[in-house]
C-alpha cells in the first residue's frame, strides 16, 4: 500500500489520544473497556481491510465518482450528506477538545473563542488545498513529529512513575460484558482508512495490501489502544481517574526528561498534539469540503473567474465552530462527543451497504 494510506491511519490513531477517547474508555474500565477495545480491533482491521480493497479496485476515484457512476441520486446524496455531516462533527469535536485544552494548561486569560479561532485561520487555508497537497503536508509534519511520539510512549513505559500493580488490576476486569460507547470510542480510533473515500483519488495505481501489511496495522493499533487506555491508569491509579479530564495531559506533566532541553514532558507533548491535532482537523474537514463540493456548487457565485463555494463552505464553518465553542462546556462536549462515536457503527454500516451495491453494479 501507498505510504500515505498508512499517514492517514496513524494521525488518526495518535490524534485521539487527546481527544475524548480515552476517558470514554477509563470511564468504562469497571465495565468491560478492555473487551470492547479488543472488538473494535478486530473490527477496525476488518474495516481497514475492506475499504483498502474496495478502493483497490477502482483507483484514482473516490466515493462521490463512484456513487454518481454506479448509484441513483436518492441514494448518493443523503450518504454524501452523511458522511460530511459526521466527518465534520469528528474535526469539530477535536478542534473544541484542543482548544479547551489550552486555555487550561496554556493560554487560562485568552477567550476560548480567540483561540478557536487562531485554530481556524490555519485550518481554513489547509482544508482549500488539493488532496495532493493536503497528503504532502501530512507527510512533512508527521517525519518531525512521530520520533517525539515514540520518545514520549518509550519514557512512559520505562519511566520509575508506572506503577504496573495498577495496570494488573486493570487487566483483571477482563471478563466484564462489553460496552457499548467503549467499542464506538475505540473503533473510532481505528478507522484512519475511512478517508480513502476523498483521498484514493491521488492513489491514480493500484495497490494491494498483503497479510503481512494488515498484520503491521494491527499491531499498531493494539500498542495505540493498549499505550491510551492502560498508561494513565499505571500513573494516576484504577481509582481516581473519575476526577481527571485530561488523563494524558496529567500522565505527561509526570515524565521528565532528566538532560533535555525542556525538562518537564507536558510542554513537548501539547506542542506535538497541536501539530497532530492540526492534521487530524485537516484530513477530516478536506474531506468534508471535497463531499460538499459534490452536492452544493454555486456556477454563478465567481469573482474573476474563481468559484467562490468553498469559501462559502468555510464561512459556514467558522459560524457553527464559535458558536459551539461559545456554547458547550468541557462535559458537555465529552457527553455529545460520546453520542457522536455512539452512532459510528450505523455510519460504518451504512457506508459499507452502498459500498457493496457499487461493486455489484460495477462487476455488472
Amino acid at each position: 500500500m501507498n505510504r500515505y494510506f498508512y499517514y492517514l491511519i496513524i494521525v488518526n490513531m495518535v490524534a485521539n489520544i487527546v481527544a475524548c477517547v480515552p476517558r470514554i474508555l477509563l470511564e468504562a474500565r469497571t465495565k468491560g473497556a478492555i473487551v470492547s477495545m479488543i472488538l473494535a480491533l478486530i473490527t477496525g482491521s476488518i474495516v481497514t481491510y475492506t475499504i483498502a480493497r474496495f478502493f483497490n479496485k477502482f483507483p484514482g476515484k473516490g466515493l462521490p465518482e463512484l456513487l454518481k457512476e454506479y448509484t441513483p441520486k436518492w441514494i448518493a446524496i443523503p450518504l454524501l450528506m452523511l458522511l460530511a455531516i459526521g466527518w465534520f462533527s469528528a474535526g469539530l469535536t477535536t478542534l473544541i477538545n484542543y482548544s479547551f485544552l489550552l486555555k487550561r494548561f496554556l493560554t487560562p486569560d485568552m477567550p476560548l473563542q480567540w483561540i478557536a479561532s487562531i485554530f481556524l485561520c490555519f485550518i481554513s487555508f489547509g482544508i482549500l488545498m488539493s488532496s495532493k497537497s493536503v497528503l504532502y503536508t501530512l507527510e512533512a509534519i508527521l517525519v518531525f513529529n512521530i520520533p517525539l511520539v515514540i520518545l514520549i510512549m518509550i519514557k512512559a513505559y520505562t519511566s520509575e512513575g508506572m506503577e504496573w500493580d495498577f495496570v494488573k488490576e486493570a487487566i483483571m476486569y477482563i471478563y466484564h460484558t462489553p460496552s457499548y460507547s467503549a467499542f464506538s470510542a475505540a473503533l473510532f480510533s481505528s478507522i484512519g482508512a475511512v478517508n480513502l473515500i476523498i483521498f484514493n483519488r491521488v492513489f491514480t495505481k493500484k495497490q494491494r495490501m498483503t497479510l503481512l501489511q494488515l498484520g503491521i496495522i494491527f499491531f499498531t493499533l493494539i500498542g495505540n489502544l493498549a499505550t491510551t487506555y492502560f498508561v494513565p491508569i499505571g500513573y494516576i491509579g484504577f481509582y481516581h481517574l473519575d476526577r481527571v479530564v485530561y488523563p494524558w495531559v496529567f500522565t505527561s506533566d509526570a515524565l521528565r526528561l532528566e538532560f533535555g532541553f525542556i525538562e518537564r514532558v507536558l510542554f513537548i507533548f501539547l506542542v506535538l498534539y497541536l501539530a497532530v491535532s492540526f492534521l487530524s482537523i485537516l484530513i477530516h474537514w478536506h474531506v468534508v469540503i471535497e463531499l460538499l463540493k459534490k452536492m452544493i456548487w454555486l456556477e454563478r457565485f465567481k469573482w474573476k473567474e474563481h468559484n467562490l463555494t468553498p469559501y462559502l463552505f468555510v464561512v459556514v464553518f467558522w459560524f457553527i465552530s464559535l458558536q459551539t465553542s461559545s456554547y458547550l462546556t468541557e462535559y458537555q462536549v465529552t457527553l455529545y462527543t460520546s453520542y457522536f462515536l455512539n452512532c459510528l457503527p450505523a455510519f460504518l454500516i451504512a457506508t459499507f451497504l452502498v459500498l457493496w451495491l457499487i461493486k455489484r453494479r460495477a462487476a455488472t
